[in-house]
């Protein structure tokens, strides 16, 4: 099952997006600003899925957001979550950070005004607020069923599905204050999307995590090789938090993000990221 929420005629609808991913079909259900989430929630009350109540529309009728809008709470995240991009930032973003690569996994969190959809632009805040715009590729898990420290053996269950994340980053504002929140959460920073696909379609723990700049491909690697995986990173982060259906959690990022050049790469207006991950999509955002 792929969720989308999508608007037509100034409305809002949620979907369900056909198996070719050509065309979405309305379902009755009254979305409201919490798009996909709210559909998420109503599931995993034990609720059937509503019927379909228009023809397929092309995609390229209709307008994407971002399957989740507005999340409930911030994003969580995970930094560190792969060792060649935890080498490649060890003497800027991780210089002061002298433990095991493999200890505990690092967790922070994006908050919900950051998210936008697909096609909509990544902003530059502009000058004399950041100068050092960066891109990170990321598969986002969406938790259906919630729980408080939930054991990593009986995680997957906790598991609706999963989306893309591109979890943009002030690189100079992320180390100026010592910590990852600001640096994180401008306005329009976590693009998301196309839409969300349900956990029966796919496998999370071995998907192709790929991202390109202007066509050229920066970033390539199998979830397969995160340092913590999935049932790892729920058990933490419901250590003591009760996760609610809806919840986000973005994995990491592989290697080739732009501060990892030399010279750095940064995001500049003009720019397009695409970010594509096997089972899910292509998420796709213009910088401006």
């Amino acid at each position: 099952m792929k969720l989308a929420t999508f608007r037509l005629a100034g409305r809002r609808f949620v979907g369900l997006v056909s198996y070719d991913r050509a065309s979405v079909a309305a379902l009755a259900f009254q979305a409201d600003e919490r798009g996909a989430l709210a559909m998420v929630e109503h599931l995993a009350a034990g609720r059937s899925l509503p019927e379909v109540t228009s023809p397929a529309l092309a995609l390229a009728a209709v307008q994407l957001e971002a399957p989740i809008p507005r999340p409930r709470r911030n994003v969580f995240c995970v930094g560190r979550n792969y060792r060649a991009h935890a080498q490649e930032l060890k003497g800027s973003v991780f210089k002061a950070d002298e433990k095991p690569i493999d200890e505990w996994p690092i967790i922070f969190s994006k908050v919900p005004e950051s998210v936008v959809g697909p096609g909509a632009p990544i902003r530059l805040p502009g000058s004399g607020i950041t100068e050092q715009i960066d891109y990170e590729a990321e598969l986002a898990v969406v938790i259906g069923r919630g729980g408080r420290n939930i054991a990593a053996r009986d995680a997957m269950a906790h598991v609706w599905g999963y989306t893309i994340v591109n979890d943009v980053t002030a690189r100079d504002v992320q180390m100026r204050h010592a910590q990852w929140h600001l640096g994180k959460s401008f306005d329009t920073f976590c693009p998301m999307g196309p839409w969300l696909v349900s956990a029966d379609e796919i496998d999370g723990r071995n998907v192709r995590v790929r991202l390109w700049v202007n066509d050229e491909l920066r970033q390539d690697a199998p979830s397969s090789d995160l340092i913590f995986g999935i049932p790892v990173l729920i058990e933490t982060i419901s250590r003591g938090i009760t996760l609610y259906p809806g919840d986000l959690i973005a994995t990491g990022t592989p290697a080739g993000v732009g501060m990892g050049f030399d010279p750095p790469r940064w995001l500049k207006s003009g720019d397009r990221v695409r970010i594509e991950i096997e089972g899910i999509g292509v998420l796709e955002n213009p910088v401006e």
